[in-house]
């Protein structure tokens, strides 16, 4: 009983100390991001890369990055693999700080001739998803801006549900989900029943956009590059039920702290003998498009993300023997 009550109070304590902690987390990133308002945009976005050079290679996900670039690009020199990662750690503290200036940075206008910061490539597809009335899947992965692409469908008049997962910080995610809410149109908290909701979407004619590209316990067993991992089969699965459109987008980050926003054209996703949509093949799909996304620009992608890590549930099952059939 003793012995209960102290693990009680040890959780409660814990979790207790958990929040205090996400607080002043929370409060220091106000404080921060109060500051850079202060800057111009072009300079509060540079000082944010350079400050987060120098501090991401102390964090312990540094390791994790540098472990994962290694074993994704066994034939690059350290120098080569440190360099990639500083650069990702710019590019995640420019994203963080964008979220100040969305309203500023986004500045594409559909009928105007010369680009601004943002530049958009395959307007067409913006364009035909928007006039279908028919439901349409839009993927992407964790590069560049991402945050800007249901901004720039919202600009193209397409009605669409994005699905996100928000910070485990309640504080931080509060913020951010105001934020996104006020530029990106419907968004979709990942959760239980998220994927029941993003059916309904789609059940009612609507367009989903979903990130593909981070671990999911006891999901498919997919590669990326060429390494065993798990993925979420959500979009294969609502591609077979609806036989929708699936269409890749992605975000690249240019100098100057401009955008390249590009939606590619659909993919043809593979089948089965029975012509319905293969849901592994069409994950390992998934996976392969936005493997050559990262592999043209490392930099821009999350390598501290531990996307490799296999479910110790999943693992230890799979040491089971398999079940001996009665008939």
């Amino acid at each position: 009983m003793l012995k209960k009550l102290r693990r009680d109070l040890k959780f409660r304590f814990g979790r207790q100390l958990r929040q205090v902690n996400y607080w002043f987390v929370a409060r220091l990133a106000m404080v921060i991001m109060s500051l850079l308002r202060l800057l111009p945009v072009d300079s509060a976005l540079n000082f944010a890369d350079r400050t987060a050079r120098l501090i991401g290679p102390r964090v312990g996900r540094h390791q994790v990055a540098l472990d994962n670039l290694r074993k994704a690009y066994p034939e690059k020199s350290e120098d080569e693999i440190r360099a990639i990662a500083s650069d990702m750690w710019g590019n995640m503290a420019r994203l963080a700080a964008e979220y100040i200036f969305l309203d500023a940075l986004f500045d594409y206008d559909p009928a105007a001739g010369k680009p601004g910061r943002i530049e958009v490539k395959g307007t067409e597809h913006f364009v035909e998803i928007a006039a279908e009335k028919q439901p349409h899947i839009v993927f992407t992965g964790h590069l560049g801006n991402f945050e800007l692409l249901p901004v720039a469908a919202a600009t193209f008049g397409m009605n669409i549900t994005a699905l996100f997962r928000p910070p485990n910080n309640p504080y931080l995610a509060d913020y951010i989900l105001s934020t996104r809410r006020s530029t990106m149109g419907g968004l979709l908290p990942s959760m239980a029943g998220a994927s029941f909701a993003l059916a309904g979407v789609l059940e009612n004619g609507g367009n989903i956009g979903v990130l593909v590209d981070q671990k999911f316990s006891n999901g498919l067993d997919t590669t990326f590059f060429g390494r065993p991992c798990q993925s979420n089969r959500v979009l294969g699965t609502l591609a077979r039920h609806y036989d929708c459109d699936v269409y890749p987008a992605r975000c690249i980050r240019l100098p100057g702290n401009r955008f390249r926003l590009e939606i590619e054209d659909k993919l043809v996703l593979p089948r089965t003998a029975d012509g319905s949509v293969d849901v592994h093949a069409t994950t390992q799909m998934l996976n392969d498009v936005v493997e050559r996304w990262v592999r043209e620009d490392p930099g821009q992608w999350m390598w501290f993300h531990k996307r490799w890590e296999i479910s110790k549930w999943r693992r230890k099952n799979r040491t089971k023997p398999a079940p001996v059939s009665n008939t």
